[in-house]
C-alpha cells in the first residue's frame, strides 16, 4: 500500500451517528475501534459527555463491541474508557498500526471484521488502513483543538482536496 492510498478512508461521515451500522453488520463487521478526541468527545476532555455515552449505548444495542484506540496518555484515555465501560488501548502510536493491531488482539477480532473510526487522516485513517481495517473518517466533533492538531489540519485539508474525500 502506498502512502496516498493509506491516507484515503473507506468512508467519510459527518459524525459517529451517521455511521452506516446496518451496512457494517451486513458486511460482517462486529467491532468498532474508536478514537476519542474530537471523534467521540471534545479534544482533551477528561470525561465523556452525553454524546459519547449515547453513541456507545446505540452501538451496543445494534450488537457491536467496541474499543477505544487512543494516542492519549494512559490515565486520561483509560479513565474515559472506564466510564464508558469499554476496553481501551492507550499510547496507540497512530499512525503506526501497532495500537490498532493490539486492539484487534484485545477484542479477539480479525481485521476484516473491524472498523476504525476517527477524525484525523494522519493518525486514525493511516493507522487503520495500515492495519488492514475498514476506515471511517468523521468530521471533527468540535472546532477547539490542541495546537499540534491545528497545525496538521491545513495539510489534511490539502490531502482531502486531492483525494476528493
Amino acid at each position: 500500500m502506498n502512502i496516498f492510498s493509506a491516507m484515503k478512508p473507506d468512508k467519510v461521515c459527518k459524525s459517529v451517528y451517521d455511521l452506516p451500522l446496518d451496512e457494517f453488520k451486513s458486511s460482517g463487521k462486529t467491532c468498532l475501534l474508536l478514537d476519542f478526541d474530537n471523534t467521540l468527545g471534545p479534544d482533551h476532555a477528561k470525561a465523556p459527555d452525553k454524546y459519547a455515552y449515547d453513541f456507545i449505548a446505540k452501538i451496543r444495542e445494534q450488537g457491536f463491541v467496541c474499543c477505544l484506540v487512543s494516542n492519549a496518555k494512559s490515565g486520561r484515555s483509560a479513565g474515559i474508557a472506564e466510564k464508558l465501560e469499554i476496553p481501551c488501548i492507550t499510547y496507540a502510536h497512530k499512525p503506526r498500526p501497532d495500537g490498532v493491531k493490539r486492539a484487534l488482539k484485545l477484542m479477539n477480532t480479525e481485521a476484516d471484521r473491524a472498523v476504525m473510526v476517527g477524525d484525523q487522516v494522519f493518525t486514525d485513517v493511516i493507522a487503520g488502513r495500515l492495519a488492514g481495517v475498514y476506515t471511517v473518517m468523521v468530521e471533527k466533533y468540535s472546532p477547539k483543538e490542541i495546537w499540534y492538531v491545528v497545525l496538521k489540519r491545513p495539510l489534511e485539508k490539502l490531502v482531502r482536496l486531492i483525494g476528493r474525500f
